[in-house]
C-alpha cells in the first residue's frame, strides 16, 4: 500500500452482433453453416451448465457462454482466454472499461455489449437485496453488493450510501471516480446531498484497485473531516468501508471511525 496515495479535496436480448464484430468473422459461404465441431461444443458447454451450473466451469468457459450470442458462427475459446490472460479472472473482465475490453483482439462492440449486459444484471441483482431495507441487519447483503459494484474495479470510486431515520438504504450514489491510487472527494457536497434526502446517516464506502484495503493516512484524514462536517449537521456516519479484491476494511471495526 503506497502511503502517498490520497484522496483529493475540495474545500467542505439482447443484442445481435455489431457490424465490427460479424466483420471479424470469417465470410461463410451462401447456404454453409458453422462446421459442426463448433455446434457440438457450444450444445455440450450450455448443457454443462444446465446440468450443473457455473461453480464447477472454469472461468473462460463461462466466458463462452456469453460470448455465444456475441459471436455466433466462430470458435471463442481463444478469446475468452484471451480475455481472462488480459484481465486476470472473470470478475475483472466484466467491469473492465468498454475502451480497455475492445483492445483485445476479437472484441468488438457486440461483445463488450453482452460482457455490460451481464456486469449490469449481477449488480443490479446484488442492489435490489438492500435498496429500501434495513442495512444495519443486513450487512452481509450489502457488503455483497459493495464487492459486485466495486471490488475489481481499475480505478477508485468513491460512494455514499444514504440512510433514512430507520436506516433504510434511500439513496446509493456515486460522489466521485478518480485513478489507480486517488478519487477527488467533496465533503460539502456530500453533506449537501445528506441534507437534500434528509438523511440521517451516512455510509461511505471506496474501492482500492490495488486489491489491499489498508487505508492510508489520507484516508484516515478524510473520513475524520466529512464525519466532522456530519456531525455538526446532526448525521451519522455508521461506517467507511474499503472494498479490496477479495476483503473490506471497515473503518468502525478497526477504531478508526
Amino acid at each position: 500500500m503506497d502511503p502517498n496515495r490520497s484522496f483529493g479535496e475540495m474545500p467542505m436480448s439482447l443484442f445481435t452482433p455489431a457490424s465490427d464484430d460479424v466483420a471479424q468473422v470469417a465470410p461463410q459461404p451462401r447456404g454453409k453453416t458453422s462446421p459442426s465441431y463448433l455446434a457440438d461444443h457450444r450444445a455440450r458447454l450450455r448443457d454443462r451448465f444446465l446440468q450443473g451450473g457455473a461453480t464447477a466451469m472454469p472461468d473462460y468457459e463461462l466466458l463462452e457462454l456469453i460470448l455465444f450470442r456475441a459471436i455466433p458462427r466462430q470458435d471463442v475459446k481463444p478469446l475468452a482466454r484471451r480475455l481472462i490472460e488480459t484481465f486476470g479472472d472473470f470478475n475483472r473482465v466484466l467491469t473492465a472499461t468498454s475502451a480497455r475490453l475492445q483492445a483485445v483482439e476479437g472484441a468488438g462492440p457486440a461483445v463488450v455489449t453482452e460482457l455490460k449486459i451481464v456486469e449490469a444484471a449481477a449488480q443490479r441483482m446484488a442492489r435490489a437485496r438492500v435498496m429500501n431495507r434495513p442495512v444495519l441487519s443486513s450487512w452481509q447483503d450489502l457488503l455483497d453488493y459493495c464487492h459486485t459494484a466495486m471490488a475489481h474495479r481499475e480505478i477508485e470510486q468513491f460512494r455514499v450510501l444514504y440512510l433514512d431515520r430507520k436506516n433504510v438504504l434511500i439513496a446509493d450514489e456515486e460522489q466521485a471516480q478518480g485513478t489507480v491510487d486517488h478519487v477527488p472527494v467533496y465533503p460539502r457536497e456530500i453533506i449537501r446531498r445528506a441534507l437534500e434526502l434528509n438523511a440521517s446517516a451516512l455510509i461511505l464506502v471506496h474501492n482500492h484497485p490495488s486489491g489491499d484495503p489498508t487505508p492510508s493516512d489520507s484516508d484516515i484524514t478524510m473520513t475524520a473531516r466529512i464525519a466532522q462536517g456530519a456531525d455538526s449537521m446532526g448525521i451519522t456516519i455508521h461506517d467507511h468501508l474499503i472494498i479490496g479484491k477479495s476483503r473490506e476494511l471497515s473503518f468502525c471495526s478497526e477504531g478508526l471511525l
